[in-house]
């Protein structure tokens, strides 16, 4: 959904402010293999093609879901280990959009 939101010439900030009006959030809650599971599951079904993981508390549950959630992702080949691009526009294969303060590369 939010690559497809780039791809028809969202922006960034765009993007943002349409999923930060969303008050409806889907709650998973498990294991790090149930995640895990949960997430193939829907990415595998194409019913995603990505997530935004909001955390119970801070630092504490984001730390748990780098450390304990992200290596199962990675082991089942699910989640990059390493970025391809220097920047998020490059990492999500889109375009970058014209700026008049800077010239066309």
């Amino acid at each position: 959904m939010i690559i497809e939101m780039g791809r028809r010439g969202m922006t960034i900030r765009e993007i943002g402010r349409v999923l930060g009006m969303s008050q409806a959030h889907r709650v998973a809650y498990g294991t790090p293999v149930q995640l895990a599971d949960d997430m193939q599951e829907w990415l595998e079904a194409e019913a995603c093609d990505g997530f935004n993981v909001m955390f119970h508390t801070v630092p504490a549950g984001l730390e748990e879901f780098v450390d304990l959630v992200v290596p199962e992702l990675q082991r089942r080949g699910i989640f990059r280990r390493e970025y391809e691009g220097r920047t998020l526009r490059e990492n999500l294969g889109l375009p970058r959009p014209a700026n008049r303060f800077f010239p066309q590369r």
